[in-house]
This record gives structure tokens, C-alpha cells and sequence, in this order.
């Protein structure tokens, strides 16, 4: 198998009720700093085939300034129905940081609520993860790995709190996700391997203990999409008519070239602006319903 041509994770974008809490609360307890704002160009919003977002205000956040895996926040009322793990597609952003429990620690009193306290990982205790929700319902993990294991190519967090790379898709079938980053994108199969996932089985009123099928999809640039299947009862995730998805609304990734197996949800086309940064770009849908923004850098 010839090495994936997706990858690394490039930007996630999270629709933002409130655009300056969102900015000050990553700054203030998470030390991302603010690279870019604005309002979203007609270009933009025609991109994702989204033309009431013209003129919405965005913000472009970094860890401590630094990197190319880009948080963005836009504009966008929130979907009322809309409950953390109980909706198919992305359902987390998992961050690197060098220390789960103090990174945890540091968001006591802070907007973020820890629904998963610090805890080693059921397939190995080198690695440590918390669960929490942002100001925008959206679910970060903080990881933290206490050695390398030669299975996961992972980054080192060169800040205290560093990038996303690991991306969290709820799916009804691992094996349909994999297929289809595969077909498209020349991503590897990846074995299914059953993990607790506690903030999943309680959203969902189940047993703690209870082991859900999980793949880790390994991309470019040291980054993953962990794909959960989700239990019986979730529900499609849904927006308000001419809005982003709630919460963690999309994924960009960066592609050496844009595929034409695709079926686009509006053509491809340039932009100026970060991420871009001159780049054509386009946006897909995959099986379990992500929104999948495709960043072209050639090679």
C-alpha cells in the first residue's frame, strides 16, 4: 500500500455563537493565540455552499502562536437539538499536551467542563487522556503520551497544550469509514480494536465499561482520525437551514491533489486567506455525514 495523500489535520472549524468567548477562553486557559480574524468573504461562503455565513465574523487561533494546524472559529447559531456524543460525525478534537493532569488542572473555573477526568487509556497505559467541552459544546481531549509507542507516529507537544492530531468520527461502521479514506484518499486499513470510551458510554446511558469498536486511520503529518462506532440510537447530526453544523462543524486537511472521485459540494476555488493561502480548496461529505474541507498543496 502506497502511503496516504491526505494529511496532516489543517484546520478545525468550530461554529461559534459567541465568537470573542470562544477567543478568550482558548487564550486565557489553553494559550492559543489569535493569527487571524475577520469576516468570511462571499467566496468563502460559497465554498461550502453556505451564502447566509457572507460576512459572519471568523477567527484563526494557534498554540501559542505557533504551527500549521489552525483551530477556526465562525460565526453561527448552534443547532438546539444538538448533544455532545450523540450525533454521528466529528464528535472531538484530541490535542497533544505534555501533561494531562496539569493541562486539566489549568481549566478548573475556566468555561471548559471536564466530563472525563484524567485517566490512562484502556489499550495502554502510556497514554493519558482528559474529556472536556468547550464554550461551544465542542469536545477536546487532552492527551498526553508518558513514552512513544513504535504503533502511533505522534507529534511531540512542543507547547504545554499543542495541536489537534487526532480527529474523533462517530460512524454506525468503522469498516464503511475506512473504505471510503481509502477509496479516495489511499488511507491504510486499520484494525478495529474494542476500547472504553467512558464520555461516549455515558452520554449514552450504558455501562462504563462498555467497549465500543474503534480504528485509529493513520494520516500524513503525524495525525489520525479515530473513528468510534456509535451505539444504537444516535442520531444524524443536522444544522439550522443555511448553518454549520453544531459544535465541530468540519475538518480540513491538507491533499496533494485535489481527488476527482469526489462528489464536491460546490467547486473547488482559491482563496487568499489562512488556511489557504493562495490554494484551491473543496469541500466533501463523508459516509458518516463529516464535512471534509480538502486543502490542495501539490507534491
Amino acid at each position: 500500500m502506497t502511503a496516504s495523500s491526505i494529511g496532516p489535520i489543517s484546520c478545525v472549524t468550530i461554529a461559534a455563537p459567541e465568537l470573542q468567548h470562544m477567543i478568550d477562553s482558548y487564550r486565557l486557559f489553553l494559550g492559543y493565540q489569535l493569527v487571524d480574524h475577520g469576516r468570511l468573504s462571499s467566496e468563502q461562503a460559497s465554498l461550502w455552499a453556505l451564502p447566509r455565513l457572507t460576512g459572519r465574523r471568523y477567527a484563526l487561533m494557534l498554540p501559542e502562536g505557533d504551527g500549521q494546524t489552525f483551530l477556526r472559529f465562525v460565526e453561527s447559531k448552534p443547532a438546539p437539538d444538538y448533544v455532545p456524543f450523540k450525533h454521528m460525525g466529528w464528535n472531538a478534537a484530541e490535542i497533544m499536551v505534555q501533561d494531562t493532569d496539569q493541562a486539566a488542572a489549568r481549566l478548573s473555573g475556566s468555561p471548559f467542563r471536564i466530563i472525563g477526568p484524567p485517566a490512562n487509556l484502556s489499550i495502554s497505559d502510556k497514554i493519558r487522556a482528559a474529556q472536556a467541552l468547550g464554550p461551544s459544546n465542542e469536545a477536546l481531549y487532552l492527551t498526553s503520551f508518558s513514552e512513544k509507542l513504535p504503533q502511533f507516529d505522534t507529534p511531540d507537544a512542543k507547547h504545554f497544550i499543542d495541536r489537534v492530531f487526532i480527529m474523533i468520527l462517530g460512524s454506525a461502521s468503522v469498516q464503511a469509514v475506512n473504505a471510503f479514506y481509502k477509496t479516495h484518499f489511499g488511507v491504510a486499513d486499520a484494525p478495529v480494536v474494542p476500547c472504553v470510551i467512558s464520555v461516549l458510554s455515558k452520554a449514552h446511558g450504558i455501562p462504563p465499561d462498555t467497549r465500543h469498536d474503534l480504528a485509529a486511520l493513520p494520516l500524513q503529518g503525524q495525525s489520525y482520525i479515530e473513528v468510534d462506532r456509535m451505539p444504537e440510537g444516535t442520531h444524524e447530526r443536522t444544522a439550522r437551514d443555511g448553518e454549520l453544523p453544531p459544535a465541530i462543524a468540519m475538518v480540513s486537511f491538507s491533499v496533494k491533489n485535489l481527488p476527482s472521485s469526489i462528489d464536491w459540494i460546490a467547486p473547488p476555488r482559491a482563496l487568499p486567506q489562512a488556511p489557504y493561502h493562495g490554494r484551491k480548496a473543496g469541500l466533501c461529505r463523508g459516509v458518516a455525514g463529516e464535512l471534509i474541507e480538502l486543502i490542495e498543496i501539490g507534491g
